[in-house]
């Protein structure tokens, strides 16, 4: 142990209070104002490790492929695929099995995205740091440094590590932590009581910019001990739970299995009771299977979610996994950040004051307006942008408009003296040549330490009052004053010559304005039923002025300025309040993960907007995990579940109404695929009742080729339908509300699969009746009603087709009439149907697909009958939603 320097109160896994009084922490990190010495911080680097965000070991991918492969629809595929290789039909096998890998894949990378999320924070911490060891300064790798270490800070520089300052100031942006756009002061000092940390004044944090001053600061938090490394393991410890479709798809598909096994199961039994031989029960039993497996289902809802995808990248939106686009459909609230979302994250000169109570333009403005431009450092880039402090070039993009020319170049070249900013003192002076050989001191900073510095007879106490309205508007404040110095006189040396007998010429507020299309986004949100909450580090009157101002809060706001400070209980019943919308200000990561967290438990579907590191757990954490594109940080884009590419709040409504549309389809396809379950199945029943007086009408890879042949491209087809009129004025659906409810089934099993089953039997029988079948007669290879028997197949194959073009058109809308819609609009559902009619007429014509699935010709008779299925499939559906209308409009009246 002695040769651990380390000390007996320091281990890895205990961070000093770094709150304590400086001497006590100096002493308790053993390390003094000439920092540690080299060999020291090698042997606590060893205890401590590099300072950099690591990652938790990675799950085995062997087992989370096995989770996805064992999903209860690819079971159900699973069985599919075996009963196809049964049937000795290797190439639909194959074809099966390919789309359970495809599935599984896709599904296996999006889980692995929070992970990403965990290792882009390694790019907010600098490659390199100036440290002082061995009493002098020095610049080491940052991942080497350790707590103890005493760094040096400067303007531009990103910090390090965990640190207190011990002398000096800075301005430190520490948006990317908290939220808040504009930076704040950190002096060395005393803490204060009873704040949150990252409020304290004395500590910087990892990752963080300094953007003004200089300073000292000692280390007392490196690598996973950080807040950057706290906000690691937040992203790591919160997983993603499955979407309402994906909990309701796999709820489904149990019931689909249970339903298909145990009828499978009774008419196994209850043929070989009735006298039918073994084989031919068994046959029965794995028909029935078949027929009740919607084989189609998962990538026909995997194609239509990707069709939805690419929709929305269009449109500004990327998703980044599948079932989220449904899951946007059910969103019912949405808790926004307000910096770069609801906001332009950019600075601009939004309202000032003068000690004649001017509020408009006019000289007294321009000259206030000048002279802050010219209390400035900001420097304009070779494309003609201005670079430096974002309140700055609020200022001088003011200064440069046509009323008041303003040059950084034509201000430096008058500059004689330039005292930057001092964060203890919170001013900034510069010293102008005015022309005739006369100089003037230009002073700008905060109002309090401003007003303090005038001369006699200044209207102090009424430039207090307007500074406070100008605050409560949600403005950063800034006082301007000047010194005029005599003719001839030489710029003062120190800054405490300068910046003395001022006389102010006014306050200029500064403000983060709304982004325009916002407040139509906030108006669409309450149209469609959605409630909108502001989750924000920035302050209450700030984020509250921005709220108002693009309609959040209609009809009550209620604003929680320090929202670290509510418990749950609070949350609960502020999260229960009926028409009213909240801003949670001063919020940390932990703040959006509980409010996150709460509204879950209300049953609320969540999605939660963000751009900085701090939003990354409670972006994974939401149902929808909304990122900004441009302005937005790494952490944040991989933790989320959708990126904006343009900023645009606006994107997340459409997107909604995209969701709204999608989930819309995927019952609508769900509706489609289900209505073919009754004509496959009741073929198989009328044989097993008639004890197989009836024949089969339908074989096992007949019904393979229409569940994975026919039907797949209508269904994607109907996946890109139209949304039906008043698609956003209707409210969110209610969370525990299936993706498959009774109306469904009794629309698609109990009538449109009732009438298509009435007419295949009906042009099975037909066939068989014409060639002078009884029931009873032998209709196996080598009888004279064999080709009978297979032309009757294929008319009940063909007719099943021909009832599912019925069933597609019929599924287009659920309420609305078809002529509401058009019945030309959906161009890729008329290809799908073409394409499924030349599929089946392959089928049936062709020799060799002939020998392969046991089909015959058809005559044209029996094609003509056939040919009537989709409009009396349709006809009658239509007939029904009219009559539904009719009641409902009834019952409204």
């Amino acid at each position: 142990m002695a040769d651990r320097a380390v000390g007996p109160d320091l281990t890895p896994d205990v961070t000093p209070d770094p709150l304590e009084p400086l001497p006590l922490l100096r002493r308790e990190l053993h390390t003094g104002p000439l920092g540690l010495s080299s060999r020291e911080a090698e042997r606590r680097l060893a205890v401590y490790g590099p300072n950099e965000v690591r990652r938790t070991t990675r799950p085995s991918i062997l087992r989370e492929l096995l989770r996805q492969l064992v999903h209860p629809l690819a079971l159900l595929l699973w069985a599919a695929a075996a009963l196809a290789f049964i049937a000795a039909i290797e190439v639909l096998g194959w074809a099966i099995v390919a789309i359970i890998l495809v599935n599984a894949g896709f599904a296996l990378v999006q889980e692995r995205q929070a992970e990403r999320a965990v290792e882009t924070l390694a790019h907010y911490l600098p490659a390199q740091a100036q440290v002082i060891r061995d009493g002098r300064p020095q610049h080491v790798p940052a991942r080497d440094l350790v707590p103890g270490d005493l760094v040096v800070l400067e303007e531009g520089d990103r910090i390090p590590a965990d640190a207190r300052l011990t002398e000096g100031g800075i301005e430190a942006d520490l948006s990317m932590l908290t939220g808040e756009s504009t930076p704040v002061e950190r002096l060395a000092g005393p803490g204060l009581q009873a704040v949150p940390v990252l409020q304290e004044p004395n500590l910087v944090f990892s990752g963080t910019s300094a953007t003004e001053g200089q300073a000292q600061a000692i280390v007392f938090a490196t690598g996973d001990h950080t807040e950057l490394g706290r906000i690691a393991a937040l992203s790591q410890r919160t997983r993603r739970e499955p979407s309402p479709l994906e909990k309701q798809v796999k709820k489904v598909a149990w019931l689909i299995a249970a339903v298909a096994v145990a009828m499978g199961a009774v008419f196994l039994v209850a043929g070989v009771a009735v006298g039918l031989p073994v084989t031919d029960s068994l046959m029965f039993a794995i028909g029935l299977l078949v027929a009740n497996v919607p084989e189609g289902l998962l990538p026909t809802i995997t194609l239509a979610l990707a069709v939805g995808v690419r929709v929305l990248a269009r449109q500004g939106a990327v998703i980044k996994r599948l079932s989220a686009v449904e899951t946007l459909g059910s969103t019912n609230v949405i808790c926004t950040d307000k910096t770069g979302t609801l906001t332009r994250n950019e600075m601009r000169l939004h309202g000032f004051w003068t000690p004649e109570n001017l509020m408009e333009a006019g000289p007294r403005s321009a000259e206030l307006i000048r002279a802050a431009a010219e209390c400035t450092t900001v420097i304009r880039e070779t494309d003609g942008r201005l670079h430096g402090d974002p309140t700055e070039i609020a200022l001088a993009e003011a200064a440069a408009e046509p009323a008041v020319p303003f040059d950084p170049a034509d201000r430096d070249a008058h500059r004689r003296a330039c005292f930057r900013f001092d964060p203890r003192l919170r001013l900034m002076s510069v010293v102008q040549a005015t022309g005739h050989g006369r100089l003037r001191v230009v002073v700008k900073g905060a109002p309090e330490a401003v007003l303090s510095l005038l001369t006699g007879g200044e209207p102090v106490r009424e430039a207090r009052d307007a500074a406070e309205a100008l605050a409560s508007a949600g403005m950063r404040v800034l006082a301007v004053a000047v010194h005029e110095l005599p003719t001839g006189a030489e710029p003062p040396a120190r800054r405490q010559q300068a910046e003395r007998e001022l006389h102010l010429l006014g306050l200029v507020g500064l403000y983060d304005p709304p982004r325009p299309e916002v407040a139509a986004a906030v108006r669409r949100c309450h149209e469609a039923g959605l409630t909108v909450h502001i989750v924000t580090g920035d302050s209450g009157a700030t984020a509250a002025s921005i709220a108002r101002a693009v309609g959040i809060g209609v009809p009550k706001l209620r604003v929680i300025a320090q929202s670290e400070a509510v418990d749950d209980h609070h949350l609960d019943h502020l999260l229960r309040q009926a028409d009213t919308e909240i801003v949670f200000a001063r919020s940390s990561p932990e703040t959006k993960l509980k409010v996150a967290d709460a509204l879950r438990s209300h049953g609320q579907i969540v999605a939660m907007t963000g751009d900085g590191v701090n939003d990354a757990p409670a972006l994974h954490r939401a149902h929808i995990g909304v990122a900004m594109g441009r302005s937005g940080t790494d952490v944040a884009r991989e933790a989320s579940t959708m990126v904006l590419t343009d900023d645009n709040f606006a994107t997340i409504v459409t997107a909604i109404e995209s969701g709204r549309r999608v989930y819309d389809n995927v019952r609508k396809f769900i509706v489609y695929i289900f209505a073919h379950l009754t004509p496959e199945v009741v073929p198989f029943l009328v044989f097993a009742l008639s004890g197989g007086a009836v024949p089969l009408p339908l074989t096992v890879l007949q019904i393979l080729a229409i569940d994975l042949g026919t039907e797949t491209l209508p269904a994607l087809a109907l996946g890109r339908e139209r949304a039906e009129p008043g698609l956003m004025n209707r409210p969110p659906r209610p969370r525990s509300q299936g993706v498959i409810s009774k109306d469904m089934l009794v629309r698609s099993w109990g009538w449109l699969g009732t009438v298509s089953a009435a007419l295949v039997m009906a042009a099975f029988l037909y066939v068989l009746w014409r060639a002078g079948w009884q029931p009873g007669d032998p209709t196996g290879p080598g009888t004279p009603l064999h080709d009978a028997y297979l032309t009757a197949t294929t008319a009940t194959f063909a007719g099943i087709v021909a009832c599912q073009v019925g069933t597609a058109i019929a599924a287009r809308t659920d309420h609305a009439a078809l002529r509401d819609i058009g019945f030309f609009t959906n161009s890729l559902l008329l290809a799908g149907i073409a394409f499924e009619l030349a599929f089946t007429a392959a089928l049936v014509y062709a020799p060799p697909l002939q020998h392969l699935f046991g089909t015959a010709a058809l005559p044209l008779d029996v094609v003509l009958l056939i040919a009537a299925f989709p409009p009396l499939v349709w006809g009658t559906d239509e007939i029904r939603r009219w009559s539904r209308r009719r009641l409902r409009d009834a019952a409204a009246s």
